[in-house]
């Protein structure tokens, strides 16, 4: 497991909520007994909308060997944002946005590799899935020089539903996928738009691609099929980059 700065103990997790720490995920003891401590953690998670995952003891033992009670509460060196808010802000600083959706990205060193490039390609905000992604955690802001600080990372519950909210907006949505019916230069940037990258694996998932306004491709001329996910972000993000300056976009 990655170094990351915990809290234990069912009192202390439900303080540190209450408190408003920047909270990753509450890792919990799949057989942990139901009684009035874990009932008003449950309600708590619930409350502040708060990932929680269900694991062997091991793994809690795993963190630490002291008295966790069961309960595991791993924290961010960032707050995350909410799409919601970022959208409509972005509009009223009358900008012409540009938006990067990492949708199943796992590998903590693409991500922050991912990261890195974002803030550099000017990027106003990241956004990932709750489940099936990494996050920021000490070990992908290392991976990213620190560029992680300076993009806000929006944690959405359904990636899907983010993109549609994005196209309700007046977003152009450009799926990053050797799937794409043109090449990735001939795609429009110079508009609102969002670029969705696929996880490492298997790509971007079915439902986001038929969301998706455009596929865009990236020719592949050796023989290994693909690119790393963090260079393919790279190239994605700067053909925007070269649109948005030949237009006179300035980026305040």
């Amino acid at each position: 497991m990655e170094k990351t700065d915990y809290i234990f103990g069912l009192r202390a997790i439900i303080e540190a909520i209450e408190a408003g720490r920047n909270i990753d995920k509450v890792l919990i003891r799949k057989d942990l007994a139901g009684g009035e401590l874990a009932r008003e953690l449950n309600a708590k998670i619930k409350e502040y909308g708060i990932v929680v995952q269900r694991v062997p003891i091991e793994k809690l033992n795993r963190i630490t060997m002291k008295n966790h009670q069961g309960a595991i509460a791993l924290l961010s060196p960032i707050e995350y944002q909410r799409l919601e808010n970022i959208v409509p802000l972005l509009y009223e600083e009358g900008q012409t946005p540009l938006l990067l959706l990492l949708d199943g990205i796992t590998d903590t060193r693409n991500f922050g590799a991912i990261g890195r490039t974002a803030d550099c390609a000017g990027v106003d905000a990241i956004v990932i899935p709750e489940r099936n992604s990494a996050t920021v955690t000490p070990d992908a802001l290392k991976a990213s020089a620190g560029g992680l600080f300076y993009v806000p990372v929006c944690r959405e519950r359904d990636i899907a539903k983010a993109v549609r909210m994005l196209k309700e907006n007046g977003y152009h949505i450009i799926g990053a996928t050797e799937k794409g019916a043109r090449p990735y230069t001939e795609a429009d940037y110079k508009v609102p738009v969002a670029i969705v990258m696929g996880s490492e694996d298997t790509g971007i998932s079915d439902e986001v691609l038929r969301l998706c306004d455009e596929l865009a491709a990236i020719p592949i001329l050796g023989q290994i099929s693909s690119l790393n996910v963090s260079v393919a972000a790279g190239v994605m993000l700067y053909e925007a980059v070269r649109q948005r300056l030949e237009a006179g976009f300035t980026k305040e």
